[in-house]
């Protein structure tokens, strides 16, 4: 249900060369997802002369199943962009369900893709594109990564945007910033760089990944999206790394409370935030910092995830957050390669040192392309059947390591907050760690059985230390969440 910002950005420059845009955000958040003869009457009404989509992997077999049908109605081009084709060049081609393929940022590049087709010119040299020539897979090059500054504002008219708000029930997504710094495994921006990086011959300097907004820019956007949309509450920015610049967090913040009352919530790295940050932000009403921790153990994070830092320093930011009257969250993966169950209980004892605001897991999804992929490839634990059948990466892992520990990421996976609990010096921790135990010893019928209504017991359990005023974690907000209760009481208040 996220927004779309490439998308939007690549509408509004095809308006501003004279061309006409519809878009469908397809999303069972928003509105049923819907059937094959309603994706075609939408389809008909809009009369388009090109059928673009915007894929991430996991949307991939879906898109494959809305191509399939219109394939039969449409002899228009049909053209694909998104993250999934940075890694699914020639598996898309070979499908045979598109005609054109996008890799990278693509305003300019669609643009005059665009441009060349109404005027009836070969599109053949174009940047970006990819096709089938003479029968096989021809990639062209990309072009240099555009200029922030020079990019139109966001279409928002397109997007349906209003019932978007309402469905994300007043939070709205913003993007200061384009990039990242790090080279993360699991992460598409290590792909992105190097695909830039070789087509363009240049180091990472000249690449000039990391780009921002000015921040007169993005508070005209800001003022833009008050003034126009109703029901606005809180603002979340989705930059990758939002505090990597301090300057720039430092204006941000103090332009932002002269021109916005709204809260916000950014994205941080603790190798990126310290105390100055902190007062920064919480000043100009930050409410939530988010930081990608991903597992607790310093051994999987370092020789699988690329990802260097302390859990000393990872539990001193989220103490700066709380100290500045913040609520921190904390992002966790399960499920990684090599990762054993010494790794998996590293992860939640970490969680109980730290108590975080929140944390929010999920279970490893190894995308294509990155080097994660390769050494979950390599260790011979993909599922495949499994991986390309997911929808999702919260309910189940399309990794296997064999039984023993396949069952122990199924009950964590599904009660992580419980063990959390269990590990911590919080007043619960002994009521808790009873029930994992229970847990724990339970063979994988008894699992099967006791599993679904364990939701209702943590609702039930929430409620009766929430009485006895006692601190605890319980799932809120979606399944895969855990809130200390200080927050979700207060909001009641």
């Amino acid at each position: 249900m996220g927004f779309n910002y490439g998308v939007s950005h690549i509408a509004s420059v095809l308006k501003g060369a004279g061309h006409e845009v519809g878009f469908w955000q397809l999303c069972e958040d928003i509105e049923p997802l819907p059937s094959q003869e309603q994706f075609l009457a939408r389809i008909a009404a809009e009369k388009p002369d090109i059928l673009a989509f915007s894929v991430v992997t996991n949307q991939w077999p879906y898109t494959q199943m809305l191509a399939s049908w219109a394939r039969k109605a449409y002899s228009i081009p049909f053209v694909i962009g998104g993250i999934h084709t940075l890694a699914g060049v020639h598996e898309i081609l070979q499908t045979g369900l598109f005609d054109y393929v996008f890799r990278g940022e693509c305003e300019e590049a669609f643009a005059e893709f665009v441009q060349r087709l109404a005027q009836g010119r070969s599109v053949d040299d174009v940047r970006n594109l990819a096709f089938i020539h003479n029968g096989s897979v021809k990639i062209n090059p990309v072009r240099p990564l555009p200029d922030l500054a020079k990019l139109p504002p966001k279409d928002y008219q397109s997007m349906d945007f209003q019932r978007m708000i309402d469905a994300k029930k007043g939070w709205v997504g913003l993007m200061a910033s384009r990039g990242c710094p790090f080279s993360c495994t699991y992460c598409f921006n290590h792909v992105m760089v190097k695909t830039y990086k070789d087509d363009l011959q240049c180091g990472f300097k000249r690449l000039n990944y990391m780009r921002r907004f000015s921040v007169e820019r993005m508070i005209q956007e800001i003022e833009y999206l008050q003034k126009n949309y109703r029901n606005i509450n809180t603002f979340i920015f989705d930059d990758d790394l939002f505090t990597f610049d301090r300057a720039y967090v430092k204006e941000f913040c103090d332009a932002y409370k002269k021109a916005c009352g709204i809260p916000f919530v950014v994205n941080g790295h603790v190798g990126f935030f310290d105390r100055q940050c902190a007062e920064a932000l919480a000043a100009a009403n930050c409410k939530i910092v988010k930081f990608g921790v991903e597992s607790g153990s310093p051994k999987i994070r370092s020789s699988i995830l690329n990802r260097h830092m302390s859990n000393e320093h990872i539990v001193e930011a989220i103490r700066i957050v709380g100290e500045n009257g913040m609520h921190s969250s904390v992002f966790l993966i399960i499920g990684f390669p090599h990762e054993t169950r010494e790794d998996l209980f590293q992860t939640i004892e970490l969680m109980g040192k730290a108590r975080p605001g929140r944390f929010r897991w999920t279970y490893f999804f190894p995308f294509p392309g990155t080097q994660a992929h390769q050494i979950s490839l390599d260790g011979g634990y993909i599922n495949l059947d499994k991986m390309n059948d997911m929808k999702n990466f919260t309910d189940q892992s399309c990794l296997e390591f064999g039984p023993e520990h396949d069952l122990l990421l199924r009950k964590v996976g599904r009660i992580m907050p419980w063990f959390v609990n269990a590990h911590s010096d919080l007043p619960v921790a002994d009521f808790y760690a009873e029930k994992t135990e229970k847990i724990l010893a339970m063979n994988e019928d008894e699992w099967n059985k006791a599993s679904p209504g364990l939701l209702e017991q943590d609702g039930e359990y929430s409620r009766r230390f929430s009485q006895r005023g006692l601190l605890h974690y319980a799932i809120k907000y979606n399944r895969f969440m855990g809130v200390l209760s200080d927050y979700f009481l207060s909001e009641v208040e």
